[in-house]
């Protein structure tokens, strides 16, 4: 595959927090506050640890940043290179994206994840994890059905439909929304009008491009940059197991975070606990769907990636050399959710009318972006969109009720 050149536009400035009354602000300042308040609840840590937590809240409000503590980290030196631009500096005043992933390291710092220790690989998020899969269970009962009746056959409006719930899945980020809200079943529809449905809240929609590029040709290799655990993970698994028994992928890598974040962040440890869920279930489609996975594992078709990259605060065209060359061999990239899009776009204040395809020149393979907008990073729309969305009024850029499916360098 021929490589691209890396980023040609001169990227704008990042988003900071600093600006009162927007997105980044309330998420700095409520949010993630919010956040070490609600760990403290869910989680039997000793009273050091919630001592430490409670006054970690207040310091993301109104404090400077401070550095970590434990040095047996693995990743301790690329965070102390990470901070230096920014001491001195509030949690306000540094890039936002920096400013959000930090905020999840430093509650690893707090509790000990890298010490040996009781809580030495603790994930502090895992009772909101299994929560939120345990009351999105009549949904995956009725994925697993869907599947079960595509069996192994390449259908284009089966790919649309789990491109879409692999989309949506997105509405249970849980560091956005109590899972206690997130499931009510909803009257059934016919799958046409569930799609239709689904293209009315999309601002950008390249589904059927992809759609055609999948049905077109073989491709001995796909990625999917994970997002969310869950239910998103389990749509996103519904697309694995749907494009390996179709034989539409030879392969398909899985690219995870190799600690918990961002509340909801799938781990390596997150699939294969899925996995085993599904697999260990009564529901005869559910199991059968769980088993699938467990045999694409084993037989070297699904493939688990957790590069250190994928917790840095690093825009996607700082990559390192090595992974930049691992995505080079893909066919397909798809890249979900909101925080992956903001690394795409190094969380910049692009204008909106910029277009996708020009500032992912940097990237080296096809790539298609699913993603609900829950920040205010986003390209790609026409000035007419944009008037029009205005006009409508409420947060549309933030609220998470519209979606993309944004592709760029796909063959026709």
């Amino acid at each position: 595959m021929t490589q691209p050149s890396r980023l040609t536009l001169s990227p704008p400035e990042p988003l900071t927090s600093s600006e009162e009354g927007s997105f980044s602000f309330y998420t700095m300042t409520e949010r993630l506050p919010n956040i070490c308040h609600k760990l403290i609840q869910e989680n039997e840590f000793p009273e050091e640890v919630i001592g430490l937590l409670t006054r970690f809240s207040e310091e993301v409000r109104e404090n400077k940043l401070s550095l970590l503590h434990h040095l047996e980290a693995p990743d301790f030196s690329q965070w102390d290179n990470y901070l230096k631009p920014y001491l001195g500096s509030t949690w306000l005043d540094v890039p936002w994206f920096f400013a959000e992933t930090y905020f999840y390291r430093k509650i690893l710092d707090i509790i000990g994840y890298f010490k040996e220790g009781e809580l030495q690989n603790f994930d502090p998020y895992r009772s909101q994890k299994r929560k939120g899969l345990e009351m999105a269970l009549e949904s995956i009962y009725d994925l697993s059905d869907r599947l079960d009746a595509i069996d192994g056959d390449w259908q284009p409006s089966g790919c649309l439909m789990l491109l879409y719930f692999s989309l949506w899945g997105n509405r249970a980020d849980l560091s956005l929304w109590s899972v206690d809200d997130l499931w009510s079943k909803e009257a059934d529809s016919s799958e046409q009008t569930e799609i239709e449905k689904q293209q009315e809240r999309l601002l950008i929609d390249d589904t059927e491009r992809l759609v055609s590029y999948l049905a077109l040709r073989y491709h001995k290799r796909i990625d999917i940059i994970i997002d969310n655990a869950g239910f998103e993970l389990v749509c996103d698994l519904g697309l694995v197991d749907f494009l390996l028994g179709s034989q539409i992928a030879d392969r398909i890598y899985l690219h995870l975070k190799n600690y918990p974040t961002f509340v909801s962040d799938a781990t390596r440890e997150d699939v294969i606990q899925t996995i085993d869920f599904l697999a260990a279930e009564q529901h005869p489609e559910l199991s059968r769907f769980g088993l699938h996975l467990k045999n694409y594992l084993n037989s070297d078709r699904l493939y688990l990636c957790d590069d250190p990259f994928w917790t840095s605060p690093l825009a996607l065209w700082e990559m390192p050399e090595s992974l930049y060359e691992d995505l080079d061999k893909s066919n397909l990239v798809i890249v979900k959710g909101d925080a992956n899009y903001r690394r795409l776009l190094g969380d910049r204040n692009w204008d909106l009318t910029t277009q996708f395809a020009d500032i992912l020149s940097y990237f080296p393979a096809p790539i298609a972006a699913l993603r609900t907008l829950k920040s205010e990073v986003v390209v790609g729309l026409s000035q007419e969109q944009i008037s029009a969305l205005d006009l409508e009024g409420g947060d549309w850029k933030t609220n998470g009720s519209r979606g993309i499916i944004q592709a760029a360098f796909i063959p026709d």
